[in-house]
């Protein structure tokens, strides 16, 4: 019986290797390095393949694959069905955030009853934000190069993902308000947790301890 676990390249995939590493499995290449996109590991019965981000929850929903890591914002987009989420993992932190250019007035253009445009690929988590302020937004989806939005005048902010907050310094745009913290989640098929109950309890167990004691390192 092999498990398969969903992972995106890039820091998810780095900050989970040492999670992986004390739960007793190694990830046999670097994905950044082979062009394969189903990758063993030190336990032949675990696997790893590698997905977009925004396509972890699908996967792992639709039994591509029994368990994977996505961030918050993503099964914030994704609605999260049929998903059980057993674990914060508490990596790949960061903030979703709205942004805008340094000129721009923001507190003045989002009051009670104005409308602005903002630029997102987090169009869900936008939506709700501004609803709650009272602010009517018209949404302009976009997939990358978010900074661009502003110096265009495509939009008159962004919501995006934020982390040092160096890009949008670089690209003359401020980051004035924080909508949440964001980090990333276990994820599990609900289906696999019946059928392979003891070893994915095995791994989510083993994921937790890990977990535990790095954030009491931190502390």
């Amino acid at each position: 019986m092999t498990i398969t676990l969903a992972l995106s390249k890039g820091r998810i995939f780095d900050d989970s290797m040492p999670l992986l590493k004390a739960a007793g499995i190694e990830v046999l290449e670097d994905p950044e390095q082979s062009r394969k996109l189903i990758l063993g590991t030190s336990r032949p019965d675990v696997r790893v393949v590698l997905v977009r981000a925004s396509d972890v929850p699908t996967y792992v929903q639709y039994g591509g694959a029994d368990l994977g890591v996505a961030g918050h914002d993503i099964l914030l987009e994704h609605g999260g069905q049929g998903l059980y989420q057993p674990l914060d993992l508490g990596i790949a932190r960061c903030r979703l955030s709205v942004a805008v250019r340094a000129d721009f007035d923001y507190a003045a253009a989002v009051k009670q009853g104005s409308r602005i445009r903002v630029a997102t690929k987090y169009t869900q988590c936008a939506r709700d934000h501004f609803a709650d302020k009272g602010v009517h937004v018209d949404l302009i989806k976009l997939y990358g190069s978010m900074e661009l939005a502003p110096l265009t005048g495509l939009a008159d902010a962004i919501v995006d993902l934020v982390s040092t907050g160096n890009t949008l310094k670089a690209n003359g745009l401020v980051e004035v308000e924080q909508i949440m913290p964001i980090s990333a989640r276990l994820i599990v098929n609900q289906a696999a947790l019946k059928l392979k109950r003891e070893a994915l309890r095995a791994l989510i167990d083993a994921f937790e301890g890990a977990t535990a004691a790095r954030t009491l390192r931190a502390s």
